[in-house]
């Protein structure tokens, strides 16, 4: 089976080995599926992990007089996951090469859910089955076993949180359509964080896939000199492989976050909830959602979305979770934004009219790993005068950063920091966020403060480019009636060197037989 091609993965996580640790992962990995083996992987990194920072205390402990070494709530006191002796990293090295290291492996990941109670049913648990190559299992252990994750050292560069992530890219990138059903470009990501700044509250996802939003809320709440603790997670994934993905995710960054398992649509696991902040990107153009079940469903205040598409099935349960001052930002397909089949024209005004939009942004083409269709980042507002910012009723913002990116390898873009600091700087500086000192203006061709009566005009349309304008092309100084001369010119050139080509290709089919009879 082909190997794997690593992604370039420009965003601030490789620390150097990532990539020489995956291609040598992806070497052991032989005939494995590449949905099957980041289970196996990820599993071992994680149990690497909490083994490395549970031994670093359990040293700690062993030379402190009095301090019980053995005792699991002394590791509870410090919110460390107490590793029982069976799951400890060096009994699994140790008998790494013995034919029956796939067992071990399950016995160990076994003895962690059941000593730690918020793993429950979290951890893989399949590495003794029968396809599982256990020689090859042995060495994956081995290579693991070089890398410091959970030391101090190792935290204060978040060098598992890098690897970690690094290796959801390249899974994501392997699996290409099914990557998207857990995994969100970071870069995306990225901005829609950077854009709602969420720095306290309650944060939700209702299909958090492998909970890349919350990390990625973490990390900016943390950039900006605020705690952990100020901010509540609650998340909801239902592919159960990937809800075990988000948990593991979560808890090796000391995230404490609740994270159900069910279909949103059906088994909103938090149905009373009134969230300060939404992040999502939920599956595009779903057919699949089981609509005609929900035809009454309170959540559609704005209009029965369509059994044949759950776009705004999605817009409408994230607008249903909103706070009155909340605010949301997401992901959807670019259809969203004009489509006016089957109802979802009408729906799109009454959220409209409902001054509930607040800025729409179109997306370059080639940002995801799970499908080439266009999209956009819609975000939305509760009330637009809520004296957090300036207040913005009767205005949408429009953003068009097709233009913006750059190649990360043949196939697939990523956002640049300054592209990321541009987009979500234009968007503070026109909500008027209190420390942004910069005035709003418009920029042709890239954004456009826009007031509802012309996006009547334009029959409920969302699409930035209508708005935004044409950015205006740089003249260079060459009279038009020059220009054109020259031009022309240069074509009547290349016509005549393409009629010689003509005629030699014609001569050269002659002589092998295939000329005009």
């Amino acid at each position: 089976m082909a190997r794997f091609k690593a992604v370039s993965v420009n965003n601030g996580a490789n620390v150097g080995f990532e990539a020489e640790l995956w291609k040598a992962a992806d070497a052991l990995r032989n005939n494995m599926d590449a949905a099957e083996y980041k289970h196996v992987v990820l599993g071992l990194i994680f149990l690497k992990y909490i083994s490395d920072v549970f031994e670093e205390l359990h040293s700690k402990l062993a030379r402190e007089k009095g301090a019980d070494a053995e005792d699991p709530d002394e590791y509870k006191a410090q919110n460390i996951f107490w590793v029982p002796p069976e799951a400890r990293w060096t009994h699994l090295k140790n008998q790494a090469r013995q034919p029956t290291v796939g067992k071990l492996v399950d016995d160990a990941m076994a003895g962690i859910e059941r000593d730690n109670p918020t793993l429950k049913g979290v951890l893989p648990k399949d590495y003794a089955r029968i396809g599982m190559d256990k020689s090859r299992l042995g060495q994956l252990i081995d290579l693991i076993n070089n890398i410091a994750m959970g030391d101090k050292a190792s935290r204060s560069k978040d060098v598992l949180g890098r690897v970690y992530e690094y290796f959801l890219t390249q899974f994501a990138s392997a699996e290409g359509k099914n990557g998207g059903q857990f995994y969100t470009p970071r870069s995306v990501v990225r901005v829609l964080v950077e854009m709602l700044a969420p720095f306290k509250g309650r944060v939700y996802d209702p299909c958090c896939g492998s909970g890349g939003m919350f990390v990625q809320s973490e990390a900016f709440l943390e950039a900006h000199g605020g705690k952990i603790g100020q901010m509540s997670i609650y998340g909801q994934e239902s592919n159960y492989t990937t809800w075990r993905l988000a948990k593991m995710n979560l808890a090796i960054r000391g995230i404490d976050g609740q994270i159900g398992h069910g279909d949103t649509f059906h088994q909103d696991r938090y149905p009373d909830l009134k969230a300060d902040y939404v992040l999502a990107n939920p599956p595009f153009n779903d057919s699949d959602w089981r609509g005609d079940l929900l035809k009454g469903d309170k959540r559609w205040v704005y209009g029965v979305p369509p059994s044949g598409n759950a776009n705004f099935a999605w817009v409408q349960h994230f607008i249903h979770h909103l706070a009155p001052t909340g605010q949301a930002g997401f992901v959807l397909a670019n259809g969203s934004m004009s489509s006016n089949q089957s109802g979802e024209g009408e729906i799109r005004k009454a959220i409209i009219e409902a001054d509930l939009v607040d800025c729409m942004v179109s997306l370059p083409g080639q940002l995801f790993y799970s499908t080439q269709i266009p999209v956009c980042l819609w975000f939305l507002s509760r009330d637009k005068k809520n004296n957090r910012f300036r207040d913005r009723r009767g205005h949408v913002l429009f953003i068009d950063a097709r233009k913006l990116g750059t190649m990360a390898d043949r196939t697939h873009k990523e956002f640049a920091d300054t592209d990321i600091a541009r987009i979500a700087g234009v968007y503070h500086a026109w909500r008027g966020d209190k420390d942004v000192k910069r005035k709003y203006k418009d920029e042709l061709g890239f954004c456009k403060s826009v007031e509802l009566a012309e996006i009547r005009k334009h029959g409920h349309v969302l699409t930035p480019g209508r708005y935004v304008g044409a950015e205006a092309v740089e003249d260079d100084g060459e009279p038009f009636d020059e220009k054109m001369k020259r031009l022309v010119a240069t074509l009547r050139e290349q016509q005549a060197q393409a009629a010689k080509l003509d005629v030699q290709i014609a001569a050269n089919l002659k002589e092998l037989g295939y000329g005009q009879s």
